[in-house]
């Protein structure tokens, strides 16, 4: 256990529909860096996980309601993917906004798979580099994003990865930008 994200605060934005290894391996690497880490979503309660978006995983206890938080209680952000889980995040103001509010801030964000969906509903993505799961790649374009096929991308403390295959590599530069903290909103 290290200490590099001794007193940083993430937040985790989920829904039902998460894929639980996206959410699970970010966040063991985050905490065993020192982070303290929140599961924020859209009700109070918990939410269903899911194994390849077929198979039902673990349930996971919400720590806050996105509704009564903000990007200001935090240091950074995750956005896990699965298909449901962002597609239920952007149909909610609050998580779009919140999503949005981090990358506007300069602050870091780690965002893997189907993940990118809340960030484009947010039109924060537009003239970024990033990269996600093949079929929402034409989503990104769209909304004037540089997309790219890479194990890993980071533009400005915006890490993103195509899918769970990619987890070793961005959970290493997820550590290294929360570290790095606020970048220079360009």
């Amino acid at each position: 256990m290290g200490n590099t994200l001794a007193g940083r605060k993430v937040a985790i934005l989920a829904a039902d529909g998460v894929e639980q290894v996206e959410l699970e391996e970010p966040r063991k690497a985050v905490t065993a860096e020192g982070a303290t880490v929140e599961l924020v979503s859209l009700e109070e309660g918990e939410i269903q996980a899911m194994n390849g978006d077929i198979d039902k995983g673990d349930k996971f206890p919400v720590d806050r309601v996105v509704a009564k938080v903000s990007a200001g209680d935090y240091d950074a952000l995750l956005l896990p993917g699965g298909t449901m889980n962002p597609d239920n995040l952007r149909q909610d103001p609050a998580a779009v906004a919140f999503a949005g509010d981090f990358v506007r801030a300069g602050k870091p964000v780690g965002v893997i798979c189907h993940g990118p969906w809340t960030l484009v509903e947010a039109d924060v993505v537009r003239g970024r580099t990033l990269t996600s799961f093949p079929s929402i790649r034409t989503d990104l374009a769209n909304a004037g994003a540089n997309v790219v096929d890479q194990e890993v991308v980071t533009d400005q403390g915006l890490v993103s990865s195509r899918n769970p295959d990619d987890l070793p590599a961005f959970c290493a530069k997820i550590v290294e930008e929360f570290a790095e903290g606020r970048h220079s909103v360009g």
